[in-house]
C-alpha cells in the first residue's frame, strides 16, 4: 500500500525530486469529473487506445486508487499530462482493445473529499465510478477493476457494492479487512514504506498517518484549476478523526466493523481473479483466504504463492500470468470466446516448483496435532535467548510431508494480559539450519488461541518441525513489553498437512521471495537444543499424487 509514500514525502515537504523527459503516450488521454450521490467530485484519467474514435464502445478495466495524483512518481514518465501507470499493464490491456480508466478515490489526486480507508463513502465511490464508465457513449457497459494492494482493496470493495455493469474483477495482495491488515489480535504489525520490503521499523497505527501525507500531495501545476483546488482542499478534521479511528486497536467498534469485507463479499458470483503472496509482510497471507472460501459459485480463478507485494508479470518464476490476467477480462469483460488458461488455482511451493489446485488450501489437508513442551519466557521484546523462548521439535520425518493451509494453536498460558505469545514454526535441516515456515501472535490468556499465516511449504524426509513459543517478533509486531515471566503449562499446535504429498505439474521455478526468504529468515539451532526437545508426532503415511 506504501508504493509512493516516499515520493509524496517529498512533495509535501518542498523536496525537488528528478523528473524524467515525456515520453509519447500510447494512447489518447482526457481528464473528467464524476459526481457522486453526495456531492464528491471524483477525478478520471480516461485513456482510450490511439486511433479509437469516440464513438467506438470498447470494454473498460478500471482502477479505483488512493496513489495516481498526476504529481506523484515524479521519477517516473510523465505520460499523457501526468497520468502514472505504474504496475498497471495499461499497454497490454489498450493494445488488446480496452479504454483503461483511472479514478482518484476521495480525498486524493484530484478528487475532493474526506479519505474513509475502506469505509462505506469509499465503496460508493467505487460504485460510482464504475457505473459512470459503465453508462458512457464510449463503453460497452462492462467494466473489469484490477489493481495491487489499496488499488486491489478498491476492487474488493467493487464486489461488495456490486455496481451495474461489474462484469470481473481482479486482486493482487488486496487488503480485506483494514483491522486485520494493521493489527493481529490487537497486536500492531510493523511494515516498511518502500514499495517491496517484507519488514521493517513503522507500526501498523501509523498508517493513517501515511494516507493523511498521500491525500495532501498537491495537484500539478498544469492541471486544471478545479483539479489544483480539490487536491489542495485539506480538512484538518477530516484528517483528525481518520487518525484517531485508524489508531484505535478494538476491532469491536463501528469503524472496523463496517470495513470488514470477507462476509459483505460471501456468496459473490462475480468472477474474481485473486492473488496473494505467501511471504508478503505488507497484505499479509491472513484473511485474504477466508474471504477466497466466501465467494460463491463462479469462474474464479487464483494465484497463491512465494513473493511480495506484487502481482505476479515478473519475479514469480513462471510466465504464464500476463496470458491468464487478460484471457480472463477478455473472457468476463469483453465477452469474447476464449477460454481462460491454467487450473483454477495456481499454487507456487516453497520449493520454487508449481502446481494446480482445485481449492486452496486443499481438500485434503488435515490438522496434525502436536503438543508443546512446558516451559516459560520472559516478555521482554529485547534480545534473543533462553529465557525468552520454549521450542519443541518434531522427530526427523520418515517420509515426504506437505504444509500446506494455516496452523493454529491452542496454548495454556499463566501471565498477563499485556503479554503477548509468538508461535513461530519452522523447517529445520538435519544440519540444524532451521528456516521459518510461519507464525502468528495473540495476547496471553488462560487460553490463547494463536492463527498462524497461510503458507504452502514442503518438507522433505530427514528434516524436523520446529516450534518456537515466545514473546514477540520485533521485526514483525511492534509491542511495548511487560518484562513479566509467561508460565506454558501445555498446549497444541495443529499442523496443516496434506494427506497425499503433491508431484507439481506446471512449469516454473524460483520466485524473487524464495532466495530472499531462506537468505533473511533461516538460523542454525545446536544439535543440543533440537536433541533435547523433542516430542512424537504421528505424521500421515506417505501417499503421492
Amino acid at each position: 500500500m506504501a508504493a509512493v509514500v516516499a515520493a509524496t514525502l517529498g512533495m509535501v515537504f518542498g523536496v525537488v525530486l528528478p523528473m524524467r523527459a515525456a515520453a509519447e503516450p500510447p494512447y489518447q488521454h482526457r481528464q473528467e469529473f464524476i459526481t457522486a450521490s453526495d456531492g464528491t467530485r471524483l477525478h478520471a484519467d480516461i485513456l482510450r487506445p490511439v486511433g479509437v474514435a469516440d464513438d467506438v464502445r470498447t470494454p473498460v478495466i478500471m482502477t479505483v486508487s488512493p496513489y495516481r495524483a498526476h504529481l506523484a512518481y515524479l521519477s517516473q514518465p510523465r505520460l499523457g499530462g501526468g497520468v502514472s501507470t505504474k504496475d498497471l499493464s495499461v499497454e497490454m490491456f489498450l493494445a488488446a482493445g480496452y479504454t483503461y480508466v483511472i479514478v482518484d478515490l476521495r480525498g486524493f489526486g484530484g478528487s475532493n473529499g474526506c479519505p474513509d480507508f475502506g469505509g462505506p463513502n469509499e465503496r460508493s465511490d467505487v460504485k460510482t465510478a464504475v457505473e459512470w464508465a459503465a453508462g458512457q457513449p464510449w463503453s460497452t457497459g462492462r467494466v473489469g477493476l484490477t489493481g495491487i494492494s489499496y488499488e486491489a482493496w478498491t476492487g474488493i470493495m467493487g464486489l461488495a457494492a456490486q455496481p451495474a455493469g461489474l462484469a470481473a474483477v481482479a486482486a493482487f495482495a488486496p487488503v480485506v479487512d483494514p483491522y486485520s491488515y494493521l493489527y493481529m489480535q490487537g497486536i500492531a504489525w510493523k511494515f516498511s514504506g518502500k514499495p517491496v520490503t517484507e519488514s521493517g521499523v513503522r507500526p501498523g497505527d501509523l498508517a493513517g498517518l501515511e494516507h493523511v501525507l498521500i491525500a495532501s500531495t498537491p495537484g500539478h501545476w498544469a492541471d486544471s484549476a478545479e483539479y489544483r483546488a480539490n487536491a489542495s482542499n485539506i480538512d484538518p478534521g477530516c484528517f483528525q478523526r481518520y487518525l484517531s479511528e485508524t489508531g484505535d486497536h478494538d476491532p469491536g467498534t463501528a469503524f472496523w466493523r463496517e470495513r470488514d469485507l470477507v462476509e459483505q463479499v460471501r456468496g459473490n458470483t462475480i468472477p474474481l481473479f485473486l492473488g496473494q503472496g505467501f511471504v508478503d509482510y505488507n497484505t499479509r497471507a491472513h484473511r485474504v483466504f477466508e474471504l477466497w472460501d466466501a465467494l460463491g459459485p463462479g469462474e474464479h480463478k487464483a494465484w497463491f504463492g512465494q513473493w511480495g507485494h506484487r502481482n505476479c508479470f515478473e519475479k514469480c518464476g513462471t510466465p504464464f500470468f500476463g496470458d491468464e490476467l487478460l484471457a480472463f477480462f477478455d473472457r468476463h469483460v469483453a465477452q469474447r470466446d476464449v477460454t481462460v488458461p491454467g487450473p483454477r488455482v495456481t499454487v507456487g511451493q516453497f520449493d520454487g516448483r508449481w502446481r494446480g489446485e482445485q481449492t486452496w488450501p486443499p481438500a485434503d489437508s488435515r490438522p496434525v496435532r502436536v503438543a508443546v513442551r512446558p516451559g516459560a519466557y520472559t516478555d521482554r521484546g529485547l534480545v534473543p535467548g533462553a529465557d525468552r523462548e520454549v521450542w519443541s521439535f518434531s522427530q526427523p520425518l520418515a517420509h515426504d510431508q506437505h504444509f500446506s493451509g494455516v496452523a493454529t494453536a491452542t496454548l495454556h498460558l499463566d501471565g498477563p494480559a499485556a503479554a503477548t505469545v509468538t508461535v513461530e514454526l519452522y523447517d529445520v535441516a538435519p544440519d540444524g539450519r532451521a528456516t521459518v515456515i510461519t507464525r502468528g501472535i495473540a495476547p496471553v490468556g488462560a487460553t490463547a488461541n494463536v492463527r498462524l499465516l497461510a503458507q504452502d511449504w514442503p518438507i522433505p524426509a530427514g528434516h524436523r518441525i520446529g516450534i518456537r513459543i515466545t514473546d514477540v517478533i520485533d521485526d514483525v509486531w511492534a509491542h511495548p513489553p511487560t518484562f513479566a515471566r509467561v508460565t506454558l503449562t501445555d498446549g497444541e499446535v495443529r499442523l496443516p498437512l496434506l494427506e497425499t504429498v503433491r508431484t507439481p505439474d506446471i512449469p516454473g521455478g524460483l520466485t524473487e521471495g524464495i532466495p530472499k526468504w531462506r537468505a533473511e529468515k533461516t538460523i542454525p539451532l545446536p544439535p543440543e537444543l533440537v536433541n533435547n526437545a523433542t516430542v512424537t508426532v504421528d505424521f500421515p503415511p506417505r501417499a503421492t499424487r
